[in-house]
This record gives structure tokens, sequence and C-alpha cells, in this order.
């Protein structure tokens, strides 16, 4: 565990074992510096225990960043589940996932993620309060996706600014790499912006539907590298922007919602190196955890939600020009800054 690269002095890992319902399961707490960790849950089918620990271990340390760059009280944690979402999902695996993350008493909140829904939360917080992104409660606000969305729309469009000199979309070619929650939502706005849409996904149902409103044209899921276009925009797992699929991209910018873009943060700088402008994904993805935190506060605010937004898209033009300005990865000045953030926060 300590020697795994992913590690980053967490403050806490904790495994859960259930055999009457078979859930398997990790919270990853990376810091509680700026308030209790938050983080949604991610259900996954891991190939191995090791791949399931270090996803949740450089997700989690993602959450501390993108909180703080968003500006709201919560430190980053996360969750994943070991198993299947289409096929091991019970009530019982979620209520005992409730009682999971009741045990830790308030220093992490879970919520929707890769593989988990608004029904699967709204179990898991019959055994457990600190659960947001409910349809159901006072402040509850139901899937955060739609804001995650409207973000990385809004982040396309500052990056556009910078790339091209425009953040008009119109006429622009724009890959996208998985359309489900967030990246459906993203190419609903970004086809209303006059964008030319090439999509892909492993789920031919959500590939369709989305062909279907957009108009974009559907490509396999290994072919969306090699396509002709303006902006990738990954939106579906992590670890994507690698040596190989670098050398395939045609594009000037490089943003979407998924989480941990870049197979290791030395990436950035090969990125730079190629022309290519890269939108940190913890920064344009933060809209849905700015949405989660208006709940947890009880007093859930969309006029509070839209204000934080557009101040985080103010942080990420404030990124791409530092790091054009420096010559730096893109990365690399987000990861600073939040750090500063994390680490004044301590102190």
């Amino acid at each position: 565990m300590f020697d795994n690269p992913a590690f980053d002095n967490h403050e806490g890992v904790h495994f859960f074992s259930d055999e009457p319902t078979g859930l398997r399961a990790v919270i990853a707490i990376h810091s509680t510096a700026l308030g209790p960790s938050s983080g949604g849950t991610r259900m996954w089918d891991y190939p191995d225990s090791h791949s399931m620990v270090t996803d949740v271990l450089r997700l989690s340390q993602g959450m501390s960043y993108k909180n703080a760059m968003a500006s709201i009280p919560h430190g980053g944690g996360k969750a994943v589940i070991w198993g299947n979402s289409k096929t091991d999902k019970t009530e019982a695996l979620f209520r005992a996932f409730g009682r999971a993350v009741d045990s830790l008493q308030g220093r992490y909140w879970t919520a929707e993620d890769v593989g988990i829904d608004t029904a699967d939360i709204e179990i898991a917080a019959q055994e457990t309060r600190y659960a947001a992104g409910l349809t159901t409660g006072d402040a509850a606000s139901g899937d955060p996706s739609p804001v995650t969305a409207l973000g990385v729309f809004k982040g396309i469009q500052q990056t556009a600014l910078r790339a091209f000199g425009s953040e008009d979309l119109n006429g622009k070619t724009i890959a996208v790499q998985g359309v489900g929650s967030v990246g459906g939502y993203a190419c609903e706005h970004l086809a209303e912006a006059g964008a030319n849409l090439v999509i892909t996904d492993i789920d031919q149902d959500a590939l369709a539907e989305i062909a279907k409103k957009t108009g974009a044209r559907i490509v396999a899921p290994d072919d969306i590298y090699d396509v002709d276009a303006d902006i990738f925009s990954p939106n579906a797992l992590g670890a994507i922007i690698n040596e190989d699929t670098l050398k395939r991209l045609k594009v000037r910018v490089i943003a979407g919602g998924a989480n941990n873009q870049l197979v290791t943060p030395a990436m950035g700088e090969f990125v730079r190196r190629a022309g290519i402008l890269y939108a940190p994904d913890y920064v344009i993805n933060g809209g849905g955890i700015i949405n989660v935190a208006a709940e947890i506060s009880g007093e859930y605010s969309r006029a509070w939600v839209d204000q934080k937004l557009e101040t985080l898209i103010e942080t990420l033009g404030s990124v791409l020009d530092t790091a054009l300005e420096s010559g730096r990865p893109t990365n690399e000045v987000a990861d600073e800054i939040a750090r500063a953030r994390i680490a004044a926060a301590r102190t």
C-alpha cells in the first residue's frame, strides 16, 4: 500500500467486505484539510485488487485538488465498489455500502460516479446520512451530472478561446469519448453551439440515443483517437492520454469530463510539446462536486452553484493563461495552485 506510487500520503484507506451481499469496496480519504472529504462512488469490474486500489487512490487525490480549485469547504475522498454495474447491483449490496460510509462518521460524503446512479445512492442513504446527489430531502438536487457537463462545455469554450482565438464552437469538429451521464449532456450543449460531433462509447444504446439527438457520427472506441478533429473531449475512464494515443491525436485541444486523463502527470509536458492545450481534468469537471457541496450544506441554492461554477471556469482560464505565458504544462500549474490551497488550509 505505502509503496504504491498513487498513495501520496493519504489520511486513510479503508477496505470493506460484506460476504452476505458480496460487497467489496474501498474508501480512500486523501485530505480533510479543507473540510470533510467528498467524492463520488465508482462501480467497476476491476481486473485485480491492485488496479482497484490504484484507481481509488488516484481518484481521491484528484478530488482533493478538484475541491480546492472549486473553492468549496471539502477535502478529497473517493469510493470504489468492485463489481459489474450491469449485473451485480442489489439493494442489499448498497445498504451494506451505506453502512460502510456511515462507519467513517462523516469524514467522507459519497455521491454518484461511473457505474452508479441516483437510485443506488438513494438505497445507500437509507443506512447513512453522509450521501448526496439525492432526489428526496429538503436540500436534494438529484444527479449532479448535468452540472458537471455544463462546466465541461463552458471549459471547452474557454480552452478554445485560447487555442483558436474564439470560444465560438460553430463548425468545430469535436471527438467525444464517452457519452454516458456527463458526456451525453455535454454533447447536447456542444451540438446546440453548432459543433460537429464524432462520438464513441462501449454502450451502443447510449451512442444511438446521442447520435439521434445531435446528428453525431459514431466511430469504434479505438478509432476515436484517429479522428481529424479540432478538440478531443474524453468523458469516460482515465489514463487514456499516453504516448501511443498522443501520437494519434490530430487536435489542438484536449478538454473533457473524465478523471485522471493523463496516464502520468509527466504526460502533461508531452501534450504541451505536441502543441495541444490541455484543460486539467479536475478543474474543468468540478461542476458536479460544487452541486453536491450545495446539497451537503443543507440549504441547496442553484444561484450559489451557478456562481461557483462561473468562478471555477475563471480559474480554469487563469490556469491556461499562466501555463501559456510561462511555457509550462497546464496540469503542473493547476497542481501547484491546488497544493498551495490545501497547504494553506492545514496551517
